[in-house]
């Protein structure tokens, strides 16, 4: 928890002199989308509101909108801890992503397109292999399909998609291999750049429609044996 601490103590910084409820769910929202708070993890009201500097009220109202994004849950007499998801979560999560994702590629006109951060997401994502960071190769493949969303250039679809990419998170920490799980799909997430590249969504489409299927079922599998403790 040290270590978490002392990043939120790095955002206070963000927070300026008009600290809101919802600028404080939103660092939290963007470190659980990183990783820094496994599923589980009890979050003191104490520590995360003396790390960002802001009231107690504050803190407990940001719970709660988090709460209401299914990131956290209160639990009587215990606190605020973040969510352990289901595997129905984690199938609704990628059945979200396909409507969403796969129509903003269907979506997206007549190119050029404008592919600068989804180009460095797939650099980030290199960097990451290269290093031998899987964690941050996850958050790096987050970051792809986050910038693949704001193609649609739509407000409304990119706050509903935040919430639905660190749920994914969530879904990733359960998995024992990391590297297993976002290695083959450093060179998805360019195959699709490369076709946007070339102005073929109908390739780039099709291409992320089995992606999906295929990592759902990656996780999916993997989540039944770690959860549900299945055989």
């Amino acid at each position: 928890m040290a270590e978490q601490l002392a990043g939120l103590a790095d955002d206070r910084a963000l927070l300026g002199r008009t600290s809101t409820a919802e600028r404080v769910s939103d660092i939290l929202r963007s470190r659980i989308a990183e990783g820094y708070f496994p599923p589980g993890t009890r979050l003191s009201e104490d520590s995360i509101g003396g790390a960002l500097g802001v009231s107690r009220n504050t803190l407990r109202e940001a719970f709660r909108l988090l709460t209401h994004e299914r990131l956290l849950v209160h639990e009587l007499n215990r606190g605020v801890f973040v969510r352990v998801l289901t595997v129905e979560d984690v199938e609704d999560i990628y059945r979200t992503r396909a409507l969403v994702e796969c129509a903003v590629v269907r979506g997206l006109g007549e190119p050029p397109y404008a592919l600068r951060e989804l180009t460095a997401a797939v650099t980030e994502g290199q960097v990451a292999a290269v290093a031998n960071d899987w964690k941050a190769l996850g958050t790096a493949n987050i970051h792809f399909h986050r910038e693949l969303v704001a193609l649609a250039r739509s407000e409304r679809t990119d706050e509903l998609m935040r919430s639905v990419f660190a749920e994914l998170r969530l879904a990733f920490h359960v998995v024992d291999d990391p590297r297993a799980l976002h290695e083959p799909y450093l060179a998805r997430n360019r195959e699709i750049l490369q076709c946007l590249e070339a102005g073929d969504r109908r390739t780039a489409e099709r291409l992320l429609e089995t992606y999906l299927t295929d990592s759902l079922e990656r996780v999916v599998e993997v989540y039944r044996r770690r959860v549900d403790g299945a055989p």
